[in-house]
C-alpha cells in the first residue's frame, strides 16, 4: 500500500493524501473518493495496525500447556510482530501525530493484545495458578478504576492481581519499544534471552506459579 511506503519513508506526521496519489498515479481527486481527509486515512492505517498486532496476540495466547506459556507466547508475538513490522509499530506506539485525535473506532482494534492476554490472565486467576500476595496493599484510590478494568477485560479477577497485570501490561511494550527503537543496542546482545527474562519478571510481578 502506498500510504504503508510514505509512513516508512516520511513519517506519520509528513502523511498526505496527495503524495500516496502521486505514488499510484492517480489523480488526487481520486484518493478523495476513498479518504475524506488525511486523519481518515491515517485512522485506517492505525485500525489495521491494530487488527495485524492483536491478531498475533491472539494466536499466541493458544500456545501452551499452561496458562504461564500461554503468557509468554502471548507477549512473545507482540515482540516478533513490533520487530518485523516496525513502522505500523511506531505509528500506534511512537510518538503522537500532531494534530491528529484517534476516533472511537480504534478502541476496539487497540483493545484486542490486552483482552487477549487478560483472557490467560482470568483463566489462570479462576484455576489457582496465581500465588498469594498478602504483603502488598492496592491503593483505595485505585481500586474502583482497577474493578471497572476487571469487568471489562477480565471479570471476577481480584482488582489487585488487574493492577499488578496492568503494571506488566506496561512493561511489555516497554520492553518491545526499547528494542524496536534501538535503546538497547550496546547494552544487550542476546536480546531473545533478555526478553525472555523480561516477561517472565513479568510474569512473576502478576503471580504466575513457575513452571
Amino acid at each position: 500500500m502506498a500510504a504503508r511506503v510514505q509512513l516508512g519513508t516520511e513519517g506519520a506526521g509528513a502523511l498526505s493524501l496527495r503524495a500516496v496519489a502521486r505514488e499510484l498515479g492517480m489523480a488526487s481527486s481520486a484518493v478523495y473518493r476513498y479518504f475524506k481527509s488525511r486523519d481518515e486515512l491515517l485512522t485506517a492505517l492505525i485500525v489495521e495496525a491494530y487488527d495485524a498486532l492483536g491478531a498475533e496476540a491472539e494466536a499466541g495466547v493458544t500456545v501452551g500447556e499452561s496458562s504461564l506459556e500461554r503468557w509468554r507466547n502471548g507477549c512473545r508475538s507482540v515482540r516478533r510482530w513490533a520487530l518485523s513490522r516496525p513502522t505500523e509499530y511506531a505509528l500506534i506506539y511512537g510518538s503522537p501525530v500532531p494534530g491528529y485525535q484517534a476516533p472511537e473506532l480504534t478502541v476496539a482494534p487497540a483493545s484486542r493484545v490486552l483482552l487477549a492476554l487478560a483472557g490467560v490472565l482470568a483463566e489462570a486467576s479462576h484455576a489457582g495458578e496465581l500465588a498469594d500476595d498478602p504483603t502488598t496493599v492496592l491503593p483505595t484510590s485505585i481500586d474502583a478504576e482497577m474493578r471497572a478494568l476487571a469487568d471489562f477485560a477480565t471479570p471476577g479477577v481480584p482488582p489487585l492481581i488487574v493492577a499488578k497485570a496492568l503494571v506488566a501490561w506496561n512493561q511489555l511494550y516497554g520492553q518491545v519499544s526499547f528494542e524496536v527503537f534501538g535503546q538497547l543496542h550496546g547494552l544487550v546482545q542476546d536480546t531473545d534471552a533478555f526478553f525472555d527474562f523480561a516477561i517472565d519478571a513479568m510474569a512473576h510481578v502478576v503471580g504466575f506459579r513457575s513452571s
